[in-house]
C-alpha cells in the first residue's frame, strides 16, 4: 500500500479523485458536495509535502487563501443564496489577497514592475474569480468549468517547471471531476454553490499565477484558462445529466487545454 502511495499518478489524481468523489457523495445532502474540491487538495498534499504553517513560503499561502475561498464557500452557500454581484465582489476580495499571496516575490521588483505584474495577477484572479462563481446555480456547468481550470492549470505548471504546483491544479482538477461524476449519477440534486466555483477559481488563478513566477511558464499560457468560463456557458443538449456534464467539460477543456499547449510551445522556443 505505501508502495502505491508513492507512486505520482495516485498521488496527483487517483487519490484526490476518490477522496473528492466521497466528500462530495457524503456532503451532497447539506449542500456541500463543491467541498469535493478542496478535500482532493488536502489529500494529494497530506501524502506528498505534508502541512506545516513555517515559513509561510508562496506555495503554503496559495494553500490558505485557497482553504479560505472554501470556508467562504461554504458559509455563503449555507447563509444566503450567492447573487450575481457575489462573483464580483469576492473577486476583488481575492484580487487583494492574490497580492498577498505573491508579495514577497513582488517586493524586489523596481515600482513599474509591481504595477504591471501586480495589476496583472490581480486582474486575472478577479476574472477567473467574478466569472465562474457566476455558475454557482449550475452545476453541470461549474463541475465541467472547475475540471478544466484545475488540469489546464496543473499540467501548464508543470511544463512550467513548478511540479508542487502542478500537483496543486491536478489534484483541483480531479476534485472537480469527482464532483463532476457524482452530478451525472444524481443529477440536478447535487448542488454546486459557491463551495466549489470559488475554491477552484481561486485555486487555478493562484497556481497559473505561481507557475509564471515561481517557475518558467510563459505569462500567455494562463491566457486561454480566462476563457474556460466563457466557453462552458455554450448551450448544451438536452438530455440527461451524463451528456450535459461531457458536453459541458468538451467545451471548458477546450480553453483548458490551451494553457499546457501554449506552454509547451513556449518551452520549445516558439515566440508569443
Amino acid at each position: 500500500m505505501m508502495e502505491l502511495l508513492r507512486d505520482p499518478l495516485v498521488q496527483w489524481a487517483a487519490l484526490p479523485f476518490v477522496v473528492g468523489f466521497i466528500a462530495a457523495a457524503i456532503l451532497w445532502p447539506l449542500r456541500l458536495a463543491g467541498l469535493a474540491a478542496a478535500a482532493s487538495v488536502v489529500a494529494a498534499v497530506a501524502v506528498t509535502s505534508g502541512f506545516a504553517p513555517e515559513p509561510l513560503t508562496v506555495p503554503r499561502k496559495i494553500l490558505v487563501a485557497g482553504a479560505a475561498a472554501a470556508l467562504l464557500g461554504a458559509l455563503a452557500d449555507l447563509a444566503f443564496k450567492p447573487t450575481r454581484v457575489t462573483g464580483l465582489v469576492v473577486g476583488a476580495l481575492f484580487a487583494g489577497v492574490t497580492l498577498w499571496v505573491f508579495a514577497a516575490i513582488l517586493g524586489p521588483k523596481i515600482p513599474v514592475e509591481v504595477v504591471i505584474i501586480g495589476a496583472g495577477l490581480a486582474a486575472l484572479a478577479w476574472w477567473l474569480v467574478a466569472t465562474t462563481v457566476a455558475l454557482h446555480y449550475d452545476m453541470v456547468r461549474a463541475g465541467a468549468a472547475g475540471l478544466a481550470l484545475g488540469l489546464g492549470a496543473g499540467f501548464a505548471a508543470l511544463l512550467g517547471g513548478s511540479a508542487l504546483l502542478g500537483q496543486y491544479g491536478v489534484a483541483l482538477g480531479a476534485g472537480s471531476g469527482a464532483f463532476l461524476l457524482l452530478v451525472m449519477i444524481l443529477g440536478g440534486r447535487v448542488e454546486a454553490g459557491a463551495t466549489l466555483t470559488l475554491t477552484v477559481s481561486v485555486f487555478a488563478a493562484l497556481v497559473a499565477a505561481g507557475a509564471v513566477l515561481l517557475g518558467k511558464l510563459h505569462w500567455a499560457a494562463v491566457l486561454p484558462l480566462a476563457l474556460v468560463p466563457i466557453l462552458v456557458r455554450l448551450p448544451l443538449p438536452h438530455g440527461p445529466a451524463w451528456v450535459q456534464s461531457l458536453v459541458a467539460a468538451l467545451y471548458a477543456g477546450v480553453a483548458g487545454a490551451g494553457a499546457p499547449a501554449v506552454a509547451w510551445l513556449a518551452a520549445r522556443g516558439w515566440r508569443l
